[in-house]
């Protein structure tokens, strides 16, 4: 049965252009293509979020992941963020991190990822998730058309009722970590 079910996020935060704020490894060694700290943080508060110890989710709209995709690094993208922003929910609930589509694959990821079986989670470089919640809806006109840069705190949960029926779209706050905001992002 194809996938009825499809939470797009962001990966988690990222060093700032200025190079105020570095990156650092898992070991704490510095690194450009890594998440920043606070990046780490929100990585880890993700496992519950998306797998609550008691079956619990913050939003009823969420569902714990079968499949998890990130995209993998490639000659256009050496980032290892969306790879490393679940990759401990992804050990934690004993699947396989698909890795095989970098970014510009998203055509090819998508399909693959409505072929699986459950929920599906995409973790993305955000300038990208507006084009792939396309995709899925059948169209520009039912989600944002841009991800603000500042974003990392929203999950946009795509929902099939039906096998061949149509989605929902749904923006969803993460609240995990102070400052995360409640604000949805706007349509432009």
């Amino acid at each position: 049965m194809p996938a009825t079910k499809i939470m797009l996020i962001r990966h988690a935060e990222k060093p700032s252009e200025d190079g105020k704020v570095n990156g650092v490894s898992a070991t704490g060694a510095p690194d450009p293509e890594e998440l920043i700290v606070r990046g780490w943080q929100r990585s880890g508060a993700l496992v519950r979020f998306f797998a609550p110890r008691d079956g619990a989710f913050a939003d009823r709209r969420l569902a714990t992941p079968g499949a998890i995709f990130a995209s993998g690094v490639a000659k256009h993208s050496n980032s290892r963020r969306p790879e490393h922003t679940v990759a401990e929910l992804a050990a934690v609930l004993n699947l396989k991190l698909v890795l095989r589509y970098a970014k510009g694959d998203e055509k090819a990821m998508i399909a693959d990822a409505l072929a699986a079986e459950g929920p599906v989670l995409i973790t993305w470089e955000h300038e990208a998730i507006p084009d792939i919640a396309n995709r899925i809806l059948g169209g520009n006109t039912r989600c944002p058309q841009k991800w603000p840069g500042s974003r990392f705190d929203l999950v946009w949960v795509l929902d099939r009722q039906a096998a061949a029926g149509a989605w929902s779209f749904a923006q969803v706050p993460q609240l995990l970590l102070s400052g995360d905001s409640e604000q949805p992002i706007a349509a432009e």
